[in-house]
């Protein structure tokens, strides 16, 4: 047996690593296009603004970040991966987001990884609403505090609809379609950033 044949193939890490890079770089994209940030909490333009203001030249709009289907091997992934301190240093560590902020990823979550009902995350590594706020969390956007009033964000949409039953077996039902979740979802975020929950 040759010293070839005991090395693991190392192209499907580095796709992992790849598609791992591109989510960091569209979450922190969404993140930038919602964030202002100043020299001084004085100052009403960003730092950006008053560098090019100073240049004359013309300020660069953020986009949107690009949607593009997730490889299969990311969505493979065990949650518990998602704990490790380096992954989570990769992907937010910690990072403070707001109840809209947090809602607006897990729809994008949700689209990305595909959408389940019945657990957390499907064999594929699609994911429930639940299991899309658990990916977010594990990674290190926002913290305990921010999902759970994200939930209660999902809970009084619901609510308005005369709906009592909670939002994670809301998502189970029946019936149930990627739609109506993703929109759920949506209104709660918009619901959320009205009222001020963005950072």
């Amino acid at each position: 047996m040759t010293a070839k044949a005991l090395t693991a193939p190392t192209e499907p890490a580095r796709e992992l690593a790849d598609e791992a890079a591109l989510l960091v770089r569209e979450i922190e994209q969404y993140l930038l296009a919602r964030v202002r940030t100043t020299a001084h909490p004085l100052v009403t333009k960003t730092t950006a603004e008053l560098i090019a203001e100073a240049l004359g030249t013309p300020i660069p709009a953020v986009a949107a970040p690009v949607l593009a289907a997730p490889a299969r091997a990311l969505r493979l992934l065990p949650d518990w991966v998602l704990n490790f301190p380096l992954l989570r240093q990769l992907h937010g560590a910690g990072r403070r987001i707001g109840v809209a902020e947090h809602l607006e990823l897990t729809a994008l979550v949700i689209e990305r990884y595909g959408w389940h009902r019945g657990s957390l995350r499907s064999a594929s590594g699609c994911r429930c609403i639940l299991g899309a706020q658990a990916v977010l969390f594990r990674l290190g956007y926002g913290d305990e505090t921010t999902a759970l009033a994200a939930g209660h964000r999902l809970q009084a949409v619901l609510a308005a609809r005369g709906i009592t039953e909670p939002y994670h077996r809301w998502n189970d039902a029946t019936g149930r379609t990627l739609v109506e979740v993703l929109a759920l979802v949506r209104t709660a975020a918009t619901n959320a950033r009205q009222d001020g929950e963005r950072g």
